[in-house]
């Protein structure tokens, strides 16, 4: 009988998407004990920062047990209450937004020397900043839309500001530069409220973006999966906003019918084939590993624009990657299975690495 690998899944999190993160990794830990093969440690972070191993993955429960991340040769997770350590042999980062998807916990890992599902440090840094994210597509010829940036803490001119835009032509939109699932973004109509859209974005982090609004845009994603010359691209999807605004937190997470799917999405052959053929090319710009779902705007005259690239996109069943992926031919455990294969592949890899620097 082949040994169970132990898998240990991070989530919950300090992240405005804190409740998403916890509806994806019981998805995830759901279908790993499903297939058999993983011994699966479920890992609530709380909105604190405090880990606790549970018995069942979810919110905080009366039975939850604090764990420490520790660097040892005994494990890498210390249960304090029982004088216990454990010792995952991968761990399964559904951490979404800030301090999962940026690149922290990554570096925790790297400094645990665990195995880990997903992009590493710099990729994870690189893709959750918007600007960089940007930049990088545009070094591979992959279009993005106009913007300009704004600082916390430094006085920007606002009669140059409202002149851009004006001249860009409105709507604009003003989204965080590092944040995700559309969590302060406000869609701004004219300069009255503009400025206001940028004060309510800075809340939320110290830079953000004034970007060129598309008349009614088709929102299309395309999921990535693997790294280097294995890496696969999955068909397109669509989300259809039913109201006819933009997708804000609100539609997208909370309110019934916010937000529908289309997996396919409607697209021509060529399109499709163009945003699969751009985010492979962005991914791999980034040295992004594991998964990744890349979204693009679709004008109605068929061009299309890179928006941005989320490293740990939503993992629930309903979420868009797992969709992608199974209009794709690839089922979801497949997926996962795929995912933890690829990160033992990663670190054995690194290990080699060191000891060939060693030697």
């Amino acid at each position: 009988m082949t040994e169970k690998i132990s898998v240990a899944v991070l989530y919950g999190g300090k992240s405005t998407e804190h409740e998403v993160s916890v509806h994806s990794a019981q998805t995830v830990c759901r279908l790993l004990r499903q297939s058999g093969k993983y011994d699966v440690l479920p890992v609530f972070i709380n909105k604190q920062g405090f880990w606790f191993l549970q018995t069942q993955c979810g919110f905080a429960a009366p039975d939850d047990r604090p764990v420490t991340p520790v660097i040892s040769p005994e494990g890498s997770l210390f249960l304090p209450q029982e004088n216990v350590f454990l010792r995952p042999q991968v761990y399964f980062p559904v951490l979404h937004g800030s301090n999962g998807e940026d690149g922290t916990i990554q570096g925790l890992l790297e400094t645990l020397d665990a195995a880990y599902v997903g992009c590493g440090v710099l990729a994870s840094a690189w893709a959750m900043d918007k600007e960089a994210a940007k930049a990088a597509a545009r070094e591979e010829g992959v279009p993005v839309l106009p913007y300009q940036k704004i600082s916390r803490g430094a006085a920007y001119d606002k009669a140059a500001l409202e002149a851009w835009a004006a001249q860009t032509g409105y709507p604009v939109f003003v989204k965080p530069v590092r944040l995700g699932s559309s969590v302060g973004v406000t869609k701004v109509l004219s300069a009255e409220t503009l400025h206001q859209a940028v004060a309510f974005a800075l809340r939320f982090d110290t830079d953000a973006l004034v970007e060129k609004g598309v008349e009614n845009p088709r929102e299309v994603f395309c999921g990535l999966l693997g790294e280097g010359e294995n890496l696969r691209s999955s068909l397109c999807g669509e989300l259809k906003n039913p109201s006819g605004g933009f997708f804000d937190y609100q539609a997208k997470y909370i309110t019934q019918g916010g937000c529908e799917t289309s997996v396919p999405a409607d697209l021509p052959p060529q399109t499709q084939q163009e945003i699969r053929r751009c985010s492979e090319r962005i991914f791999k710009a980034l040295r992004g590993s594991g998964l990744a779902r890349a979204d693009f705007l679709a004008g109605q005259d068929g061009k299309v624009w890179f928006s941005e690239i989320n490293t740990i996109p939503g993992l629930s069943e309903t979420s868009l990657y797992p969709q992608l992926f199974e209009a794709s031919g690839v089922p979801y455990p497949q997926v996962l299975d795929e995912l933890i294969s690829l990160a033992l592949q990663v670190h054995r890899r690194r290990a080699t690495l060191a000891m060939e620097r060693a030697g």
